[in-house]
């Protein structure tokens, strides 16, 4: 059984008003998708990749990762997840384990936690009771996916509560949608939060 870790970044980023793009500004010693792609990396999964789309983040994508294009990304974030349920077709995986690029301290143990855990179809990291992802999404599921829209493993996991085990996750799930995110992050990576 193998497992695919992919992060999804190929959205627009359209409420972040930074000068650059919010998966390409820094925080601290490199960009807020450079830590979640080290993040990943390090969890040691079978094979890993990202889904591009609205912008260029090639120079920041290591040669070991698989990178799927994603043409589609206005139509929402389903459609990245369905280009990495293609790709996993394609190259044969049993499972998906599914992250978001601009949550860039979500720890590799989370990752490694997700990924482990078989005895569900649907597996969901939770931290502090808070379900976030990276998400397991077992072969099984990926028929029961939304193809459009900005929902993903988030709207399978409301259908089909039942399916779903938590697991409980060290670290911090924000999300780097507003300029202040990136304050907040680097508060919490220097501990001054």
């Amino acid at each position: 059984m193998t497992t695919l870790g992919v992060l999804l970044a190929a959205g627009v980023g359209s409420r972040f008003l930074g000068p650059a793009h919010k998966l390409l500004t820094r925080l601290g010693d490199k960009t807020v998708v450079r830590w979640s792609i080290d993040s990943l990396l390090a969890a040691g999964l079978e094979a890993t990749a990202i889904v591009v789309g609205a912008i260029d983040l090639l120079e920041e994508i290591p040669s070991s990762m698989a990178v799927i294009e994603n043409p589609n990304w206005m139509a929402g974030q389903a459609t990245s997840l369905d280009a990495a349920v293609t790709y996993a077709k394609c190259h044969g995986h049993d499972s998906l384990v599914i992250g978001l690029a601009d949550q860039p301290l979500v720890p590799s143990s989370a990752w490694r936690s997700v990924a482990g855990v078989s005895s569900h179809p649907i597996v969901t990291a939770s931290f502090a009771t808070r379900r976030r992802p990276p998400v397991r999404l077992a072969r099984e599921v990926w028929p029961l996916l939304p193809h459009v829209g900005d929902e993903g493993a988030r709207s399978l996991m409301r259908a089909h509560p039942g399916l779903v085990r938590e697991v409980e996750c060290e670290g911090e799930p924000i999300d780097i949608d507003v300029a202040e995110d990136i304050e907040h992050a680097i508060a919490l990576l220097t501990g001054s939060a």
